[in-house]
């Protein structure tokens, strides 16, 4: 007997984070060189179009404007969000702010071209953000995202110094408070081997099993 129809659901859970992955995917990609100042919190893709050789796999599908595969997919929530205060005005620039704080950790790695990296935003009201990023990281499984973790980590408050060198900061070194963690455990050259298993196409479910690796959200 054949599987009963499901009927659609427009207020289903992945439905909804559909549509708001499927808004941000429509919306104009920018190089990261071209960030003007505006307002809002949201949802953003970053893709690469460089030459670092282990990429090269990921860079082919963004070529001729064909941006197909985002390197990383992140948010940037509204001040305060998490701490369930508001700032004093409606006005907020988070969004802006967290692509400028990429763009330059991007630039302070050593083998890396800011020039190389393109973005889509999409501004989302508050309580959408976080389920269209998680919808993102699902569908796309970016490599920043779920291998080479960390891109997304801030200097520890205080100067301290706490826990290993993000997995990012191993293979794309430059970021001044990264450098004064000690080395990840993990070498240079075993964090390759798993951006070419990644780029072969091994499940990242197998990977993260297999390697012990976390989803970088």
């Amino acid at each position: 007997m054949p599987d009963k129809p499901v009927p659609f659901n427009p207020l289903d859970y992945d439905n909804l984070g559909e549509s708001v992955a499927n808004a941000l995917l429509s919306r104009p990609v920018v190089p990261m060189t071209d960030l003007n100042r505006f307002e809002g919190a949201g949802l953003y893709a970053i893709y690469y179009i460089g030459d670092f050789p282990p990429y090269a796999s990921l860079s082919q599908q963004n070529l001729n404007d064909n941006f197909q595969m985002p390197i990383y997919v992140g948010k940037a929530e509204r001040e305060g969000k998490r701490t369930g205060q508001r700032a004093d005005s409606d006005t907020t620039y988070t969004l802006y702010k967290r692509l400028r704080e990429h763009a330059r950790s991007i630039q302070q790695a050593k083998n890396l071209d800011l020039a190389d990296f393109r973005c889509r935003f999409l501004i989302v009201d508050d309580i959408w953000i976080p389920l269209g990023e998680s919808l993102m990281i699902r569908d796309f499984q970016p490599l920043w995202n779920v291998i080479v973790s960390g891109f997304g980590n801030h200097a520890p408050g205080g100067g301290r110094i706490s826990g290993e060198r993000p997995l990012w900061d191993m293979l794309h070194p430059g970021r001044s408070w990264a450098e004064r963690h000690p080395k990840n455990q993990r070498t240079v050259e075993e964090i390759l081997g798993l951006v070419q298993l990644y780029s072969e196409g091994v499940s990242i479910e197998k990977l993260q099993r297999d390697f012990n690796i976390r989803v970088d959200e």
